[in-house]
């Protein structure tokens, strides 16, 4: 199936490519995002977010709604709580965190080269940008605000994701009235790494519900 749009993948500040900031918080994340598709003067985007980036676009959403055609929300949440232990694990030890990751955000089929891939570029990133992030998604909240989003929605999650479990997809559905649900088997939180191919048609069909809608 051919979907006629433009792709960008955006690296957050203090991410891979992307200059390094002193303070990251939810408020720059979302600056950035709106300088982004300023600068590529795009309109009436589709925002797709995973975790962190659910955050993201939502709180996009929320600030700039004319600026969204649709949103597509993966392995996230409306409230995003972190378990104190992987705080600290993130803070006082970074490598007992990496060790984690195996077990706390992949479903025990999905192949051990796809896991050591995302644990080795999660390496990368400094252990204070992970916490900061953490941080991030366990003050976020925004769950009173969820059913004022009036866009269609396409909402993914693993059946197995222990970090936003498939009851938070669930009451993104139930409050979002233009919204889309699909769970995936054998599938945790890094479901998108974890389900390439489900994940993509998932989404070219949305894609193509909304052109042929409009």
């Amino acid at each position: 199936m051919k979907i006629d749009y433009n792709i960008y993948a955006l690296d957050l500040p203090s991410h891979s490519n992307s200059d390094d900031f002193e303070e990251l918080s939810l408020n720059l994340y979302t600056d950035v995002l709106k300088s982004f598709i300023s600068y590529l003067k795009a309109e009436r985007v589709i925002l797709a977010g995973h975790s962190l980036g659910g955050a993201v676009i939502q709180d996009f959403y929320f600030k700039y709604s004319n600026d969204v055609s649709a949103l597509i929300l993966i392995g996230t949440g409306g409230r995003l709580r972190v378990q104190p232990s992987i705080l600290n694990d993130v803070k006082t030890d970074y490598t007992e965190y990496l060790k984690s990751i195996k077990a706390g955000a992949f479903h025990s089929k999905t192949p051990i080269e796809v896991i050591n891939k995302c644990i080795d570029e999660t390496s990368n990133i400094p252990s204070e940008v992970t916490y900061n992030d953490f941080r991030i998604c366990d003050e976020f909240d925004t769950i009173q605000k969820t059913s004022t989003i009036k866009i269609p929605c396409l909402i993914l999650c693993g059946k197995f994701d222990k970090s936003t479990p498939v009851k938070y997809s669930q009451f993104f559905h139930d409050k979002i009235e233009k919204s889309e649900l699909i769970i995936i088997e054998n599938a945790g939180h890094m479901v998108m790494i974890e389900k390439p191919v489900q994940v993509n048609r998932a989404i070219e069909n949305f894609i193509s519900s909304l052109k042929k809608s409009q």
